[in-house]
């Protein structure tokens, strides 16, 4: 009998994914320059664009007023840099375990199948949700402060997370499919250009015809538009839906890639 089905018949798949995520968080703790290297990404280009480019920029914000309203505008953008910095990770240290054999080794263990990619994707989750409390406390140190309601910051860290949840599976499938783990951490890499060719940084109708059509129409515009609408208390209109529907889609078109790849890597 082999050693899959030596053990419980039906895995408990529970508590198998709880145990992945154990693993990752011990990974996040015995890493620590990693760890600190993701949070401090978003941070570098929070006081890069504060303090560089913040007075300048914010002078030229309809109704802006130097680099108090810049700051309040960009906090969107950089939280969702705050998610894909973290999600990028997944793909490279997904690759790594494939290299190593540590998939081939959790092959043999009586555990269920997709409790180490979900135990990758809840530990994206956690070190998000970290990340994210390290950003806007810093952002408020720096003189940010918020319009929102409870509801509305409720609304953003849900968003937050479904964007967390969301990328991360892309990223499980991008480092699934690469061939190395040098290649994952490269593959990933538009989902940290893409905020800045959208409306997180300026209005997109201050760019040129093409650029604005594409900024527009990317999946991180209604995001972040979304996040600043309810972190301004306003109301996000149809960007609210949109945000979701990319959300919603790109996870599942996702996990179904990453799932298929998983098996294919199983059965190889």
């Amino acid at each position: 009998m082999s050693a899959v089905t030596a053990g419980n018949a039906g895995p408990d798949m529970l508590r198998d994914s709880w145990t992945m995520l154990r693993r990752n968080v011990l990974q996040m703790v015995r890493y620590k320059s990693l760890t600190l290297m993701l949070v401090a990404q978003p941070l570098i280009f929070l006081l890069l664009f504060v303090y560089v480019f913040g007075g300048t920029m914010g002078a030229g914000l309809p109704g802006g007023d130097g680099r108090a309203d810049y700051l309040v505008f960009i906090m969107p953008a950089i939280v969702v840099i705050t998610v894909a910095s973290i999600s990028l990770s997944t793909a490279y240290t997904i690759a790594l375990d494939m290299e190593k054999g540590i998939i081939d080794r959790f092959r043999t263990m009586s555990i269920a199948r997709s409790a180490v990619l979900t135990g990758r994707v809840l530990g994206a989750i956690v070190l998000t949700a970290m990340a994210f409390v390290v950003v806007m406390a810093v952002a408020f140190l720096l003189g940010y402060r918020s319009d929102g309601t409870p509801l509305g910051w409720l609304g953003v860290v849900g968003l937050v997370l479904l964007m967390t949840f969301a990328l991360t599976w892309l990223t499980v499938a991008l480092g699934l499919s690469a061939p190395n783990a040098e290649t994952a951490s490269n593959s990933p890499m538009p989902l940290m250009f893409l905020p800045f060719l959208s409306s997180g940084f300026v209005p997109t109708d201050s760019m040129p015809a093409a650029i604005r059509w594409f900024a527009d129409y990317q999946p991180f515009t209604p995001m972040i538009d979304t996040l600043r609408a309810w972190m301004g208390g306003v109301d996000a209109g149809s960007d609210a839906w949109l945000a979701l529907g990319w959300c919603v889609l790109i996870a599942a078109l996702s996990y179904l890639w990453a799932r298929r790849l998983y098996t294919k890597v199983r059965a190889s």
